[in-house]
């Protein structure tokens, strides 16, 4: 009888401390996406100079060409495996409490990093002119150029990426959203500042991200002295021979594969972008943009702070604990990605038509915009279901099964753009990339529930998916609502009743808007929705705690 009573203790023990976690991480996440929410309105400001000084014509997409290269290489290796791999042998060392031993091993790292980057930068710059020979232009020289100015971008960004993946695993995650502010800042103010001089505003924006790279290492800097711990180097061959340097390229090797199945996606879907006529490349980039500001503002906040708290629980043994945290984070991402999606799918030109429509960028931007950002947001919820879930495999030390479900989803997505680009150009491209994400996480998930789950992973998956349903049929009600309202309207909507298309697309959009999101916190609300109900008392609780 006691033990019984001991272990319902010990599990009540378990949950209650699983539920301050998630707790924890709720308010670490709220106050991160706030920082990245600044983040993501400074992106789309650049995106709207951008689009307003190159369009969708030839030199943007040659710099669109451009930024790919190192921005895929950025993703795919700094924020992306590196981080990936980083964090849960870093956390074992912070669990071990031995601080010299901690320290020699960032050193190492540190070492082998730079050594790394600073070999992939020289090669990048050399090599620019064959790089951008995949995507065919009658502006090879142009594109090569803009290469070599950004390709530093990834040695400077990879830097940046351990310091934050430091700084997270100490539960530090401020300079997180800190670091890409500045960068935003720097693409948007540095052309103005030396437009004049470089020859074109493609150029600019270029020396722009350069120097952006720089501020996203330095902002980080004073946060790590005040740790305690310091970054150093050592000689390169012990440095590679270190236990800890071993167990990180041990992860990062298959975590590349598997995290770059998003990414090299998309540059498969730049590259075929080409095929589809001027213009092509860069719609798919401004769409990308638009897409990447809620995968940016909430997805990648709660995995940024989900990663380490995964990790900690799997070398803890504290299953209760993973299972909890990642069923509120599939939830949560379900809760902002389905809803968001079907309004943008009624709305995607208004939006396309507010924030890029000016100067350079006309009707036939917008229209070619507005079609492949429909197509992209149809995988909304794929995507950040699949961050989620390639965690949860990451934090127990298995990078194999996401790189199995990222060959897989490369090769549909080829395959399907190559289908769909004829009949459909740049849409059918941005629909191949949905594919290929829905692909993906549907491996995924059916991994997770094949290879030993801990126990109630199973039903916090099936909890989850039921979940999506509901909120799948909360938007169709949000959505026929709106379109209903629309009918009401004279022909041409609120937009219609303006001169100004710019002034009626931003009143439209904030109408139903308002509408769209009133339908559905109604039915929320109607229905006591609880998930929903214990995100808005976490934010509450945080918020009079700051008070």
């Amino acid at each position: 009888m006691s033990d019984q009573k001991t272990g319902t203790g010990a599990e009540a023990g378990e949950k209650t401390a699983a539920t301050a976690g998630t707790s924890k991480n709720l308010r670490d996440s709220g106050r991160l996406t706030l920082l990245t929410a600044i983040s993501r309105v400074l992106g789309l400001i650049r995106e709207m100079t951008r689009a307003a000084f190159l369009g969708t014509n030839w030199l943007g997409d040659a710099f669109s060409v451009a930024f790919t290269l190192p921005n895929f290489m950025r993703r795919l290796f700094a924020e992306g495996s590196a981080t990936a791999a980083f964090v849960p042998v870093f956390s074992d060392y912070l669990a071990e409490g031995d601080k010299k031993k901690t320290e020699e091993f960032l050193r190492a790292i540190f070492t082998v990093l730079l050594f790394l980057v600073t070999i992939a930068v020289i090669v990048g710059i050399c090599t620019a002119q064959w790089l951008v020979l995949p995507f065919k232009s009658d502006h090879h020289d142009e594109m090569a150029l803009l290469t070599r100015i950004m390709f530093p971008f990834l040695g400077f960004v990879s830097i940046a990426a351990i310091l934050q993946g430091m700084l997270n695993s100490m539960g530090i995650f401020t300079p997180s959203g800190m670091a890409p502010i500045l960068f935003n800042l720097c693409w948007i103010f540095v052309p103005y500042l030396i437009g004049g001089r470089m020859g074109n505003a493609a150029r600019a924006m270029a020396v722009g991200v350069f120097i952006g790279g720089i501020a996203e290492i330095l902002c980080q800097i004073p946060a790590l002295k005040k740790t305690g711990y310091q970054l150093g180097l050592m000689r390169i061959g012990p440095a590679f021979r270190h236990p800890g340097t071993r167990r990180v390229l041990g992860l990062i090797a298959p975590t590349i594969i598997g995290m770059a199945a998003y990414q090299l996606n998309i540059l498969v879907s730049s590259a075929l972008a080409t095929q589809a006529g001027v213009g092509a490349v860069s719609a798919i980039q401004y769409s990308l943009r638009l897409q990447e500001l809620v995968l940016g503002v909430f997805v990648a906040s709660v995995g940024t702070v989900l990663l380490p708290d995964l990790s900690r629980s799997a070398k803890l043994g504290n299953w209760p604990s993973y299972v909890h945290s990642f069923g509120v984070a599939l939830k949560a991402i379900f809760l902002i990605t389905i809803p968001v999606a079907a309004f943008t799918l009624i709305e995607g030109q208004d939006i396309v038509v507010l924030l890029f429509k000016r100067r350079q960028f006309g009707d036939d931007s917008v229209r070619l915009t507005t079609a492949v950002f429909f197509c992209h947001m149809l995988g909304l919820a794929f995507i950040g279901a699949n961050r989620i879930a390639a965690s949860a495999f990451y934090a127990r030390g298995d990078t194999l099964t996401p790189t199995k479900a990222g060959i897989a989803s490369i090769v549909v997505n080829i395959a399907a753009a190559w289908l769909l680009v004829k009949p459909l150009g740049a849409a059918g491209i941005a629909l191949a990339l949905s594919i290929a994400s829905a692909v993906n996480t549907v491996l995924l998930v059916i991994d997770l529930l094949r290879k030993n789950p801990p126990e109630g992973l199973r039903e916090e998956l099936a909890g989850a998916g039921r979940y999506s349903l509901v909120l799948i049929l909360f938007s169709a009600v949000a959505v026929a609502a709106l379109l209903g309202c629309q009918k009401l309207l004279p022909a041409g909507g609120i937009a219609g009743m303006f001169r100004s298309q710019t002034l009626g697309a931003g009143l439209s959009l904030l109408v139903a808007g308002v509408l769209f999101a009133g339908v559905g916190i109604g039915l929320l609300a109607l229905t006591r929705d609880k998930f929903a109900a214990s995100l808005v008392q976490s934010f509450l609780r945080r918020g009079k705690k700051r008070a």
